[in-house]
């Protein structure tokens, strides 16, 4: 396993890896790892020959007031975890390499990103499709593997990728839980005691909409409300949002015809956890 700073130096060992016509998976990061971004890469390593993860807390997706500074970092770690699932490549770049003196283009997502994390977050999609198509641009991967913890942003991948021409195959995953439920975060490492014990309402209130519609429930707004009212009944929970969207489009509708994510971002404290399940009539 080697690690690589430089874009440029990676672009060249990605041109001399297809020129021997092999091939390449990447998995995007911001490091923190955790059991979660092992399963991507696990996945990813079976369907290339070269793995290459990325390592970088992108500035251009965090907001004012928001976590870059105190997002967690643990290189030593990381790099221990990459080497144990058969990493090739680690790209870990200074913000400098990404974003030279001057840089100023970046990648508009459209309605996609409008609702959702869009609404709470603006302009981060914005900076996500920028530095992935920046990692795309630069690695060349024949496939890249993304979670579908984040479904607004695995979402807005695709479509980028299918509007933009890029030639990459992405891959989405299900979302990797703790043994009590709770889906995998490098935030989680933010939470008290209390708070990690009050985040299990999300995937308690996924698995009731999932039991309501089983049971014959159609209607969107009832199913949200049953899931937003267990969650607020967590003296430590603030929601932003609770919503049932297409799975497609990522409007919101009135009666569950068609499949449909319900997706839910809230906050414990500081802390903001995001949570979604495709529920299907």
């Amino acid at each position: 396993m080697i690690t690589i700073e430089s874009p440029a130096n990676l672009a060249e060992w990605a041109r001399q890896v297809r020129a021997r016509g092999e091939t390449i998976a990447l998995v995007p990061t911001m490091g923190f790892l955790h059991e979660g971004h092992l399963a991507l890469m696990r996945d990813a390593r079976g369907r290339a020959q070269h793995l290459v993860t990325s390592i970088f807390v992108n500035p251009l997706q965090f907001g004012e007031g928001e976590d870059l500074e105190r997002y967690p970092r643990d290189p030593e770690g990381d790099a221990a975890a990459c080497r144990s699932v058969g990493v090739d490549v680690i790209f870990a770049p200074e913000v400098p390499a990404l974003y030279p003196d001057g840089f100023q283009t970046r990648v508009h997502p459209g309605p996609l990103a409008e609702g959702l994390c869009g609404a709470s977050r603006p302009g981060h999609f914005g900076g996500v499709l920028t530095v992935v198509l920046k990692l795309f641009n630069t690695v060349k991967p024949h496939v890249a593997v993304f979670g579908q913890k984040d479904y607004q942003q695995l979402a807005i991948i695709r479509r980028m990728v299918r509007d933009l021409d890029v030639d990459t195959e992405i891959v989405g995953l299900p979302t990797v839980r703790e043994p009590d439920g709770v889906a995998m975060s490098s935030r989680n490492a933010y939470l008290t005691d209390a708070q990690r014990e009050q985040a299990r309402a999300l995937v308690r209130a996924l698995d009731l909409a999932e039991l309501m519609v089983e049971q014959g429930e159609r209607g969107a707004e009832e199913i949200v409300r049953a899931a937003a009212d267990l969650i607020q009944g967590k003296p430590l929970a603030n929601i932003d949002y609770v919503e049932l969207v297409d799975a497609d489009t990522l409007e919101p509708f009135c009666t569950l015809e068609r499949p449909a994510v319900l997706a839910m971002a809230v906050y414990f404290g500081a802390t903001r956890l995001i949570d979604n399940r495709v529920l299907s009539p």
